[in-house]
């Protein structure tokens, strides 16, 4: 099996949205350089190549986002579309401008081949309904995984769930998957909130991922309800600022790192899962005196990546500000002195993206056959050549200044479809975009 890390592509209108409930972007209405966050982005996918991990490409989302705006009641064209949105406080300009499209880990919910009743690799693009700015992205991700996943005898895309209130999808950032040896995997959907049952709630910020969105998502991915478990995120981690469950745990394999307060009665899902995982299991837990969650969410310590070394141990590619903090740096030393990880990297995203999140945050991660590899369609895996070509196309279409006020601008938006559309030709994808089939 191979891991594919796709990671989203910074759109060319790259600018300081905000969204409720994620502690670490809590800023917004300055200048920002898109040129230098795409080319940041790119950084850390060369960087991810180079530690032996197969990287791939996500493109960004079409913004500001007319398509939605025309939705929303906006009329005219794209200039009066703008100006309207931007009228006012300039709401629906600002939630339709965003670039959250780019945190591709909770894009999907992907399961793979050796997983599923059918033998296929199963794709669910999330809903992210409970959010605004985000559920505009489910629409142009399914064209997207569907145009890249295509080969229907290896691969199944399905469309995203309903987008109401009851079925609230995250995708993959509420799930782990854990295996040992030559055991079955074993999946954790994590949700927090019932529609249908009551259960402590979140007070602060809202609660995003539903259990029936969970109970469905392994429904349609094909997974054997034997091997999955549904915990409840800790109401606390949410207030906080941890609106999913990836903020405060991450797997690889049969190694879990996770705080004590990702779940609720967490003694009873951690020895559920040793239960199941086997006695491989390794739980590396952040106690709160150690790590307190404040400083585990800022940090984004649990939003790293894995990778394998050639003696077989595995290394973590961590956010610079993991090792600046004391307490989330001392983590990472014992994950060491324990023995969990042989090697800590670090990459500084800092310079272009200025929202937080670990190098994890921008990946969805794939598991594939190599047959099954070589099946994905378009030119979307990461090589020098596609490397050298995307960073001349971010040179040649992104500005190196944008102002909030420039998303106004309808020139904007046609230099940001002028190098979408290019964009899809590079990659072969076709015409993924609305604006590509009008």
């Amino acid at each position: 099996m191979v891991e594919v890390n796709f990671d989203g592509l910074v759109g060319p209108t790259y600018n300081d949205g905000l969204s409720a409930g994620v502690a670490p972007s809590q800023r917004g209405g300055s200048v920002t350089n898109p040129r230098a966050a795409a080319l940041a982005g790119l950084e850390k996918m060369r960087l991810v190549r180079s530690l032996g991990l197969v990287q791939a490409v996500l493109p960004p989302h079409p913004r500001p986002n007319l398509s939605w705006l025309r939705r929303l009641g906006f009329e005219g064209d794209a200039a009066a579309v703008l100006r309207g949105a931007a009228s006012g406080d300039g709401m629906w300009l600002r939630l339709c401008s965003n670039p959250s499209a780019m945190w591709a880990a909770n894009a999907a919910t992907v399961a793979p081949s050796s997983d599923t009743r059918d033998g296929k690799v199963h794709v669910l693009p999330a809903n992210l309904q409970h959010m605004l700015h985000r559920a505009q992205e489910a629409e142009v991700t399914h064209a997207v995984l569907s145009a890249i996943f295509r080969d229907p005898d290896r691969f199944v895309v399905h469309a995203p769930l309903p987008p109401v209130p009851q079925l609230g999808d995250e995708g993959a950032a509420n799930t782990l998957r854990l295996q040992s040896g030559s055991r079955a995997a074993v999946h954790v959907f994590a949700w927090g909130r019932g529609s249908y049952v009551r259960t402590a709630a979140s007070a602060r910020f809202p609660a995003r991922q539903t259990i029936e969105a969970s109970q469905a998502q392994v429904r349609l991915l094909g997974l054997d309800p034997g091997q999955v478990i549904f915990p409840q995120q800790h109401p606390d981690a949410i207030d906080a600022g941890a609106p999913h469950a990836d903020v405060l745990a991450v797997a690889h394999g049969s190694l879990l790192l996770i705080h004590e307060v990702a779940f609720r009665e967490f003694d009873s899902v951690m020895t559920d899962l040793r239960r199941r995982v086997g006695s491989g299991l390794q739980i590396a837990v952040a106690r709160a005196a150690e790590l307190p969650v404040q400083d585990a969410i800022a940090t984004s310590v649990f939003g790293s990546q894995f990778y394998g070394l050639a003696d077989g141990r595995v290394g973590m590619l961590v956010a610079a500000e993991a090792r600046e903090n004391q307490a989330s740096s001392g983590y990472l030393e014992r994950l060491m002195s324990d023995g969990h990880v042989a090697e800590i990297r670090t990459v500084d995203l800092r310079k272009g993206l200025r929202h937080g999140g670990g190098p994890a945050s921008l990946r969805l991660r794939v598991t594939l056959t190599e047959a099954e590899l070589a099946a994905v369609s378009g030119r979307v895996v990461l090589d020098e050549a596609l490397d050298a070509a995307l960073v001349t196309w971010v040179e040649k279409h992104y500005r190196d200044r944008l102002a909030p006020e420039d998303l106004a601008d309808p020139q904007l938006t046609r230099e940001a479809d002028a190098a979408l559309d290019a964009l899809t030709q590079i990659l072969g994808l076709g015409s993924v975009y609305a604006f590509q089939r009008a």
